[in-house]
């Protein structure tokens, strides 16, 4: 469907009250047989998939906010959101779901269900009243105006209506103005009252009143009200917080007005929620809901822009890399990429897709591969927050990059090794980086990762990669220990020094041969890393003692597995060290595998050898097929004999093979005709085949070309003779 009208993203609130992203498609409303009236159901865009079946329920409280959402809840502590990619289809289909449940379409919610006595108290009233009737905005009447914005939560009809009441002739406005006054009186009464007002004026969850309320001119004056809980002896000082303590840093100076606005008003918003309203209770939990879609909306307006805004996240990326750029500054910018990171979480799928594109191609890997390996700690936090977002949200993007590195002389610069020696040298007693770039290298090298059908070098390529230039890096520490223990720690067991470290390293190799995977076992065979073991087992003698155990269960493994492979490096290479062990039957077992391995391949060889054609022949029969198709064209009709050494001797054994099943009548294949056609002639007699009569009594002859001889048979009496008329192509 190409009607961006109807374009939509789906959304459902999570348990963190956050909004995730279903996807993205096409909206429609009909109706729906199963379901029994009429349904909004979204299509996906990229494979058709059902992303929503919603029948429009006469009893559920839809909300259209900001032009483009309608958001509704289906049962208990599951809420919905569409995001309309137009004003237009958000209106139609608004349209639609007030045709449904007979509303007018220019409310901005419909109705919840409320119980039958206040249903009828209502449709008692008269039709001109349509809104509450609010007191006068005056100081003196504060009280009242508390006491009605608290009575209405519980009613959802009454709490649309006390929304519409305050948003005619700027009532919210007023309200706040008379804020500055109690306060400038240092009114604590009237300060109180203003709080439970303004309280409940958010909990109405009305995104029309939250344009007013969140307004540059409004917005610090909300916040002054919610300073003043009854509850407290002394009113906090949030708006000292986000004047003075909490300072807007632009690390490079941002040029768009509304840009810029849209940023303060988000961080402000999201401080209210988090900090200065209370928990909501159980019956308030969904009163907030729009309030967390406003938010939600705003952050990913700011990414869009941001990511708009190439000239600006150039300037970034220049100054992060720059080595003249302070520490101080750097770290600003750090920080900023973070949040501009987390903030991108909020986007869609293809949305996310198309900014961390937009990251890569500005060079954000290549930052972060400075940065990373600075001392400020600080600064190293925060970037490697930004590469686990790219690995998370990308691995094959990460490790294309690495591969392309240029390779330096120092393997220590590249951004793998820069990851492997942050999480070796963790200064933090806990650990929590080393775990972190732990998991992260984790993702990187898993194979699992690597099985994308787009790219089906990926695996190999990487991996060799990674054992070439960072397998050193990260083996170092205990490549350091077993020098150390070599050194200073040998343990004396007769007259024979064994390293102490051995054990746990043959059991970490025992943990890569039981995985079986091919690229491993070509790593250990190219090493030759089974030569120190084959040494200790030889240094050990014939102690019967757990190492022994350990390294006759190895080869053990190999031997019952059938690891081919290994099986051959150890026989070419070291079964003559091995062969003098008897009291196991390991190593002859080892080597009865490799000769019977050994016999197949042979007899592979010699089957291959036996049917296998010159593949010059090929080209001089494709010659002669079109010379005779030349021919032909002249009409003249030639025949070549095929040369008799190019044949091999058992042709004939290999006809009689894929023709035993033929019944005897069949003795004809069509001969060569100078159409270009061919036959073969069969004769089944044992007597053709040793050249005496055939079946009509008379001498069977070979059919031959004028300028070629019979090809001569070697079968046995009972074998039947094929004589073939040529050129042809084999059936090979």
């Amino acid at each position: 469907m190409s009607d961006t009208r109807r374009r939509v993203k789906v959304y459902t609130l999570n348990e963190d009250r956050q909004w995730d992203d279903r996807g993205t498609g096409h909206v429609s409303s009909t109706f729906v047989e199963r379901l029994k009236g009429i349904s909004l159901l979204v299509r996906a865009e990229s494979d058709g998939s059902l992303l929503l079946e919603s029948k429009i329920s006469p009893n559920t409280a839809y909300q259209k906010q900001q032009d483009t959402l309608i958001v509704w809840s289906e049962a208990e502590n599951y809420d919905l959101a569409l995001s309309f990619q137009e004003k237009a289809g958000c209106d139609e289909i608004w349209e639609k779901i007030c045709q449904v449940q007979g509303k007018d379409p220019a409310l901005e919610i419909t109705q919840d269900p409320i119980d039958e006595s206040e249903e009828e108290r209502f449709e008692e009233m008269p039709e001109t009243s349509h809104l509450v009737e609010l007191p006068p905005c005056e100081l003196a009447r504060l009280e009242e105006i508390a006491d009605l914005v608290t009575s209405v939560l519980s009613s959802p009809i009454r709490r649309e209506k006390l929304a519409l009441a305050l948003m005619s002739e700027g009532y919210m406005k007023k309200l706040l103005q008379l804020f500055q006054v109690c306060e400038d009186l240092d009114n604590r009464e009237g300060l109180h009252h203003l709080y439970e007002i303004v309280r409940g004026v958010l909990f109405l969850n009305k995104a029309a009143l939250f344009e007013v309320m969140f307004s540059d001119d409004c917005i610090m004056d909300v916040v002054g009200c919610l300073e003043y809980d009854p509850a407290l002896v002394q009113p906090k000082r949030h708006r000292e917080f986000l004047t003075k303590t909490a300072k807007f840093k632009e690390v490079i100076p941002i040029t768009d007005s509304e840009l810029r606005q849209k940023i303060h008003q988000t961080y402000r918003v999201q401080y209210i929620q988090d900090i200065i309203l209370p928990t909501p209770s159980v019956f308030e939990e969904n009163f907030l809901s729009t309030l967390t879609s406003f938010i939600f909306f705003n952050k990913v307006e700011i990414v869009s822009m941001l990511q708009e805004d190439e000239k600006f996240l150039t300037e970034v990326f220049a100054q992060l890399t720059d080595e003249a750029t302070e520490d101080g500054k750097r770290r600003e910018l750090v920080n900023f990429f973070k949040e501009f990171c987390a903030f991108s979480q909020t986007l869609q799928p293809q949305n996310r897709d198309a900014f961390f594109k937009t990251l890569a191609n500005l060079g954000i890997l290549s930052a972060l591969e400075i940065v990373m390996g600075m001392d400020d700690l600080q600064v190293r936090a925060a970037a490697t927050d930004i590469f686990s977002y790219l690995v998370e949200f990308s691995p094959s993007m990460v490790r294309e990059f690495v591969m392309q590195e240029p390779q330096q002389t120092d393997d220590d610069v590249l951004l793998i090794n820069v990851v492997i020696k942050q999480m070796i040298c963790d200064s933090d007693p806990e650990l929590g980086g080393a775990v972190q770039l732990m998991g992260l290298l984790r993702t990187l090298i898993d194979p699992e990762n690597m099985l994308a059908p787009t790219n089906k070098t990926e695996k190999t390529e990487f991996l060799s990669f990674f054992y070439k230039y960072c397998m050193q890096v990260l083996t170092a520490p205990l490549l350091a220990n077993t020098v150390d223990d070599k050194h200073s720690k040998d343990l004396q067991e007769g007259s024979t020094k064994i390293n102490p470290v051995c054990p746990g390293a043959l059991r970490f190799m025992r943990r890569i041969i039981g995985q079986k995977d091919e690229y491993y076992n070509r790593y250990i065979i190219k090493g030759n890393l089974f030569e120190p073991v084959i040494s200790t087992l030889l240094d050990n003698g014939t102690r019967y003692n757990l190492l022994n155990s350990a390294i006759i269960e190895l080869f053990e493994f190999i031997k019952v597995e059938d690891i081919k492979s290994l099986i051959a490096h150890i026989i070419d290479n070291y079964y003559k060290a091995l062969e003098s062990i008897e009291y196991v039957q390991t190593f002859k077992g080892l080597k009865g595998r490799y000769e019977q391995e050994k016999d197949r391949q042979t007899q592979r060889l010699n089957r291959s050898v036996r049917y296998r054609r010159d593949p010059r022949t090929l080209d001089e029969d494709e010659e002669m097929w079109f010379n005779e198709d030349e021919d032909d064209d002249e009409g003249e009709a030639i025949e070549k004999s095929r040369p008799e050494e190019e044949f091999p001797e058992s042709y004939g054994k290999y006809i009689e093979a894929k023709k035993v099943k033929e019944s005897e009548d069949k003795e004809n294949f069509p001969k060569r005709t100078p159409t270009g056609s061919f036959k073969f002639t069969f004769s089944h007699s044992t007597g053709a085949a040793n050249g005496t009569n055939g079946a009509n009594g008379k001498p069977a002859a070979s059919t031959t070309s004028p300028n070629s001889s019979p090809v001569k048979s070697t079968a046995s009496p009972a074998t039947p003779v094929v004589k073939v008329s040529f050129p042809c192509q084999l059936p090979f």
